[in-house]
Parts: C-alpha cells; structure tokens; sequence
C-alpha cells in the first residue's frame, strides 16, 4: 500500500515569481500555485490586471502579491529582486513567463523589420536570460530553486510566419538547457515547457483572423485548443519537488500538433 500523501501544498512555503503573471498561461499559473500554498509574486507590465489577479488570489485565500516588472529591464530587475529578498527572505521558484507575440503582417524572413525583431526577443529572450541572472544568486543562498522557462513548441518547428518569434524561442530553449547543465550541481533546476496552441488574452487576435483558429485546431491532433490551467499544471510539476530528479527537460503541452 502506497504512503499517504503529504496534505501540505505541493509548494507549501515555498516563494515563486511568476512574469506575466496578470493574463492567461501567467494567470494560471498564478492561481494554481496559490491552491498550492505557494507564496506567490506576481510580476507583470499590466498593473491593474495585475493587481486584479493577486486580490482574487487573496480573497480565495492565497497568498499573493503583484510587482511591476518589465522583464526586458535590467534596472527593474534590480529594483524588484532586492526588495522581495527583504519582504521574504528567499526566492525557490522562478516561471519566466512573459512573452510577446509577433505581427502577422510581415511573416517571412525577407520582410522581418529590425524593430518588430528587436522588441520580441527584448521580451522573450532577453527576459528570459535576465530573470535567470537576477534569481539564481538568491537561490544559490537557499541552497536549491527551480526555474520553468515557457518557451513554445515554435521552439521546435517551423511555421509560415512569426520570423522573430520563432527565433526567441528558439534563443529560451537554448538559454534553459545551457542554464540547466551550468547549475545543476548548486542545487537548481532549469526546464521548459513548450505550449502549442492555446486560447489567450495574446492569442485571441491571431485566432479571430480567417481560418487561422480552425487550421490550428486541425493540425492538433486532440481536436482542439489548449487552455491555461493545462499548461499551469506542467508548470506546477516542473516547479515542485515532484520534480526533483529533472533539470534540462523539454516538456511539450501541445494536445500532439509536434508529434504529426
């Protein structure tokens, strides 16, 4: 007969940071954690949804509070990393989650603009390298932490468009594997979760374009589109003890659109 489980969280007293924590896969996440008993900091541009979903968060029970974070400034990093060491003591979990989508005008690779490029991997990538720079010294101090990149499955294939959003991605899933041989023997894990289509605050003008909702629901082979919460719970897994032997991963969430 199996043990019992534990009726603590599954990130009971544990500190997790969350980017764009106010919406969608962020939101989520958020939400989740907190049911978790996690101490939950919820890091966003988007300050009155922010602050929305932290009071929700509160008034469910959990325990939450919101930043703003632009994640492709280092000064607000900086700023933000010293002050939640003070408040909490500690950081043990770190969802690089913020992300930014491309324009759909320009699809290929002969017409991308250099602003469009640089302001998606500001975001997506920078970000990414930036949230990990600015943790892992205080998860060093605490001796362990695990950091959850949510890259995406443009990651892994090609499509007819998103030029620099494939490239972002591409730059996460390399930052995450490379970070996660660097500190495994501190301690700290670094895996990514790869999401395929899901209905999002980010995603709803993509899919209310002609055709572009239904042609993904068909290369899906699940039949339809991810939500939120699915993807939240690969997180929670990831970010949790559960997880204590995986550093490096590559969890995709796509309801089978890679396995095609």
């Amino acid at each position: 007969m199996s043990a019992p489980r534990d009726p603590a969280g599954r990130l009971a007293e544990k500190v997790a940071l969350v980017t764009g924590g106010a919406s969608g896969i962020g939101a989520a996440t958020c939400r989740l954690f907190a049911r978790e008993e996690a101490v939950v900091i919820l890091a966003d541009v988007q300050a009155e949804a922010g602050e929305a979903v932290a009071e929700e968060i509160r008034r469910a029970g959990g325990r939450a509070e919101f930043h703003r974070l632009d994640v492709a400034r280092e000064a607000d990093w900086a700023e933000t990393m010293p002050a939640l060491l003070v408040r909490h003591g500690r950081l043990d979990v770190l969802v690089n989650n913020a992300g930014r989508a491309g324009p759909p005008a320009r699809p290929l690779v002969e017409r991308t603009e250099l602003d469009d490029w640089e302001a998606i991997m500001a975001v997506n990538a920078v970000g990414v390298l930036l949230g990990m720079k600015h943790v892992i010294p205080a998860m060093r101090r605490g001796g362990a932490g695990s950091i959850v990149n949510v890259v995406s499955i443009y990651a892994l294939v090609g499509s007819p468009s998103a030029t620099p959003y494939h490239a972002s991605k591409g730059a996460a899933r390399a930052l995450t594997r490379s970070a996660a041989v660097q500190y495994a023997r501190e301690g700290i894990r670094v895996n990514g979760v790869y999401p395929g289509y899901v209905e999002t605050a980010m995603t709803r003008d993509q899919h209310a374009r002609p055709g572009v909702r239904a042609a993904r629901i068909a290369e899906t082979p699940l039949g339809r589109l991810g939500q939120p919460e699915e993807i939240a719970s690969g997180i929670l897994y990831l970010a949790s003890d559960d997880a204590s032997f995986v550093t490096g991963a590559e969890l995709v969430i796509d309801g089978g659109m890679t396995a095609r």
